[in-house]
């Protein structure tokens, strides 16, 4: 029971504060979270996993996806613990993880997590590519929640509906088709060095789509109805126009954007727009900050008076945060935005985001955060966003981390239905829709699979939470939980380090500057060379260099080439000192492999890699290997 708790503490719970908090509040590996919450998005894939998988005890699922509507669904993303492809909720975690890369890929890149965080993205856009067949028709969701909460199926055991719902002129749909169009214009930018053609690609799927929301407008849940009960858009679609147009704008510098930003802020900001949420339904918090990112950039040009009501309503909603507006949200007794109890999360990391890119906007405006007690310091921002981050990974009245995987105090009973239910792998037998109610979910034991990185819902408004798998409120996880913390992750984990988060954060340009460079390393070979014991051959070049901020790259080209006359197989390299990104191998761990749809080395054959940093060659060897 948990009546009358006021100040009756027993010896043994104080025993317990006193041992446990100052472990959780030594500090935090940011790091190690970072690289956990990336990797919770592999136990949420559909479709045919990679080769290079690692959540190996997840298998294919959903392989028919689409196909009873002529058209190939396969792939994206489970949104929760659930086996529903949900197009809303599945755009909007694209757009935030392609927001958190563009502001701290850098930092991403500096802890060997920037691929993998792309390949995320493009998990889910290849998906969300392939559900807009048409320049006017997009497919919203896979499946439906009904059918799919009556069973507790692993994905791979799937017997529900695979129904697949669109949106199309006759059934218009402005919040997940703009959504959408956001989070293809987003990634485009994520992609526009490491792939262009890919990048392009996106683009033209952003401008359709949002023609297409703009042109048919209507909100998606009701066209969509059996999504209402779920992802139902309480907002309407107005918000995601919006988001869309100014992520276009960014992408593009396209003026129609730009403008349709000013013609509709004027309008929406007389009836007032100020909000205390973001998230997957609720867009304007976020569209404030980007609009307000924009004036500080000095593109606002005549339109300076209505993109600066954008950057008042930005504010209002980072003052509410803080406690310091006229309308101030909830908080926990420990301190955690509240807002409501099913799944709270998701608010948490969403407004901790918005505050860690707009401190950093002010800070290299060199400007302050106007609020109704007083003008804030930027680092304030920053410091109230760790500090929810912080009670997140286990700085809270329960020292629990709500991270499955980070600490040792975390939840072991999650509502997710592959997490919950022995592997394929290790059990194939069939799990039918009811039995794994009563085999899986009623069981009182820690989940057979590590849900490594999921973010769960977490406490409620007293900081209480059970952790108990039928708690779907507080247990369950879902993709747009972690999706912006990966950026306030990166940004912890790796510090600001002088950038200028006004001007665009890329990665450098492959497009050599026509400069004079610094003296190129001279071209390498890799100690291991071939001989009878070792058949393979490394060679290491620079093939061309630039100079971008001051600081010269280089671009490294290396050939691993098998100089036997026998076939190798199954080859894992080992490189070190790597600290830029790479392209023509696939990481799994802390290894590196050739791409899927190579897997053997032919006699006399070579396979080429490249990788870009401002040093001296990372150092390859070969780890190991299979002679055939």
């Amino acid at each position: 029971m948990e009546k009358n708790l006021g100040l009756c503490i027993s010896m043994g719970s104080l025993f317990f504060l006193i041992v446990i908090l100052p472990l959780a509040l030594a500090g935090h590996d940011y790091g190690q979270a970072l690289s956990k919450s990336i990797l919770f998005f592999e136990a949420q894939r559909s479709g045919y996993l990679p080769r290079n998988q690692r959540v190996q005890w997840r298998g294919h699922s959903g392989l028919n996806d689409g196909k009873i509507s002529g058209v190939d669904l396969v792939g994206g993303y489970y949104d929760a613990g659930d086996n529903v492809k949900f197009g809303l909720p599945m755009a909007f975690t694209i757009t935030m993880m392609s927001w958190s890369i563009i502001e701290y890929g850098r930092q991403m890149a500096s802890s060997g997590e920037l691929g993998n965080a792309i390949a995320a993205v493009k998990w889910g856009t290849d998906y969300l590519i392939k559900a807009h067949p048409q320049p006017y028709v997009l497919y919203g969701e896979v499946g439906d929640g009904y059918t799919d909460h009556y069973c507790w199926q692993r994905p791979e055991d799937m017997t529900t509906s695979r129904a697949a719902y669109r949106i199309d002129p006759s059934h218009p749909g402005s919040d997940i088709v703009g959504e959408t169009a956001a989070a293809m214009a987003a990634a485009s930018i994520v992609f526009r060095r490491c792939n262009p053609s890919y990048s392009v690609e996106l683009l033209k799927h952003a401008y359709q789509l949002f023609d297409f929301a703009n042109k048919y407008r209507g909100k998606y849940d009701s066209s969509i109805t059996v999504a209402q009960k779920y992802y139902r858009s309480v907002s309407g679609y107005a918000d995601e126009l919006l988001w869309a147009a100014a992520w276009l704008y960014k992408a593009t510098n396209n003026y129609y954007y730009f403008n349709y930003l000013a013609y509709n802020g004027n309008i929406l900001g007389r009836s007032g727009w100020a909000m205390t949420e973001f998230g997957w339904d609720v867009k304007y918090a976020g569209v404030q900050t980007l609009v307000a990112k924009f004036l500080m950039q000095g593109k606002a040009g005549h339109n300076t008076p209505i993109f600066k009501k954008y950057q008042e309503k930005a504010e209002f909603f980072m003052c509410s945060c803080l406690g310091k507006g006229t309308r101030n949200v909830q908080k926990t007794p420990g301190g955690l935005i509240f807002r409501q109890r099913w799944n709270n999360m998701q608010f948490v990391t969403s407004a901790s985001f918005l505050l860690t890119v707009y401190s950093d906007y002010l800070s290299s405006a060199g400007k302050f955060l106007k609020c109704a007690t007083g003008n804030v310091a930027p680092s304030e921002l920053l410091s109230f966003a760790k500090s929810q981050v912080d009670y997140i990974l286990g700085d809270n009245p329960r020292a629990t981390s709500y991270m499955v995987g980070y600490g040792n105090n975390y939840p072991r009973q999650v509502h997710h239905r592959a997490a919950s239910i022995v592997s394929i792998k290790q059990n194939p037998s069939f799990v039918s829709c009811r039995g794994g109610y009563a085999t899986w979910f009623s069981r009182k034991a820690s989940d057979p699979n590590l849900l490594t990185g999921a973010l769960v819902g977490g406490p409620d408004a007293y900081d209480n939470f059970a952790d108990q798998r039928d708690n779907y409120e507080q247990t369950e996880p879902a993709t747009y939980n972690n999706a912006p913390l990966l950026g306030i992750l990166a940004r912890l984990n790796g510090g600001h380090r002088g950038y200028n988060q006004l001007l665009p954060v890329e990665l450098p340009s492959l497009k050599p500057i026509a400069t004079q460079p610094e003296p190129a390393p001279k071209p390498v070979t890799n100690p291991a060379q071939a001989s009878s014991a070792n058949p393979i051959a490394i060679a290491q070049k620079v093939t061309t260099s630039w100079i971008s901020k001051g600081k010269t790259y280089y671009r490294y080209s290396t050939k691993v080439t098998n100089k036997s006359s026998k076939t190798l197989k199954n080859i894992k390299l080992s490189v070190s000192k790597l600290y830029g990104p790479l392209w023509g191998l696939t990481k799994s761990g802390d290894f590196y492999f050739f791409p899927a749809w190579t897997n053997s080395l032919a006699g006399g054959k070579s396979i080429e890699f490249v990788y870009i940093q401002s040093s001296s060659p990372a150092e390859v060897s070969i780890s190991s290997y299979t002679l055939v």
